[in-house]
């Protein structure tokens, strides 16, 4: 009798694999290397298409299962490893299936095998400071924000500006909207110092960039809604600069490498969103359920 449940698992497991939804045509390809010091990362596409440029895979498998970066455990050399690609796939597909379809390409171009588990673990609150935030709301809303019919977000504070090289999120038309509503944009300046810039930005995109920077979980607890424009200087550190090109010191020689943590004239992170943006990175402890990467192949099969 166990024999026969053991085998109807089994078959429901297959089942359940071949079920999975995939592209009719996709193209992966490795990304071509970018200019030191600068960064350019575009995760957009027509309704109809996926078009990622400089993806890493590890952004990839992170969108595939609709995680935040915290959430995978997965080798190092994923983070480096970059790729452009596009996919064609029916408009209007719900992003639950678009997600389901990006695991099968990475089943079946990398021979991805995973398992997931849940355990507590070191978390970062992300929570309003005692004088209040100082971003401030954004003055034009994406596309999907307007015709979602969100009202817009409430004014909070002053702000700076900024500028830089791109990622976009999806929905996005195919060239980048520099400075447009729905971009995020990063620069490493000088010796090292990191400069982000955001237009029209949710507070759950800011709270996956901060986790990528701080090597931890980052749960949004700010009770802020809207869309804000997000402008702040800080010293780049953790996963998220895993693989980006850092600019030489000034007098290296060939062969140098970019500057040491401490030579960058910059504040941390929990220093910057405190003083700049006029937030808190409040450390706590919560359970987070986790993709485990057990099997990758570093080069996908042709397409």
């Amino acid at each position: 009798m166990r024999s026969i449940f053991s085998s109807l698992f089994l078959l429901g497991a297959a089942l359940a694999l071949a079920q999975k939804p995939s592209f009719d045509v996709a193209s992966i390809k490795p990304a071509a290397p970018q200019t030191e010091g600068r960064i350019f990362m575009s995760m957009g596409g027509d309704p109809g298409m996926i078009n990622y440029k400089h993806v890493s895979l590890r952004m990839l498998t992170d969108r595939a299962f609709g995680i935040k970066d915290y959430q995978l455990n997965a080798p190092d050399w994923m983070a480096t490893a970059f790729f452009d690609v596009q996919a064609k796939l029916p408009p209007d597909t719900p992003q639950e299936q678009r997600n389901l379809m990006l695991q099968s390409l990475l089943e079946e171009r990398f021979g991805l095998k995973f398992h997931k588990e849940s355990k507590e673990v070191p978390i970062y609150s992300l929570v309003v400071g005692k004088n209040g935030a100082k971003m401030p709301a954004a003055t034009e809303l994406p596309p999907n924000a307007v015709k979602a019919g969100n009202p817009p977000p409430p004014q909070v504070g002053p702000s700076s500006g900024g500028n830089v090289a791109v990622r976009q999120p999806d929905g996005g038309s195919e060239k980048p909207r520099m400075g447009g509503p729905g971009t995020m944009m990063m620069r490493i300046e000088g010796m090292g110092k990191m400069h982000l810039t955001a237009k029209a930005m949710q507070m759950s995109s800011f709270v996956d960039m901060l986790a990528r920077q701080v090597d931890r979980p980052v749960f949004d607890n700010t009770g802020l809604t809207g869309y804000y424009d997000f402008d702040i200087e800080f010293k780049p550190e953790g996963p998220m600069m895993r693989g980006m090109p850092m600019p030489m010191p000034h007098g290296d020689g060939p062969g140098g490498g970019g500057p040491a943590p401490d030579a960058v004239e910059a504040p941390s992170i929990f220093t910057a969103v405190q003083d700049q943006l006029g937030l808190k990175l409040e450390p706590k402890k919560g359970p987070v359920e986790t993709v485990v990467v057990d099997h990758f192949e570093k080069t996908p099969i042709e397409n």
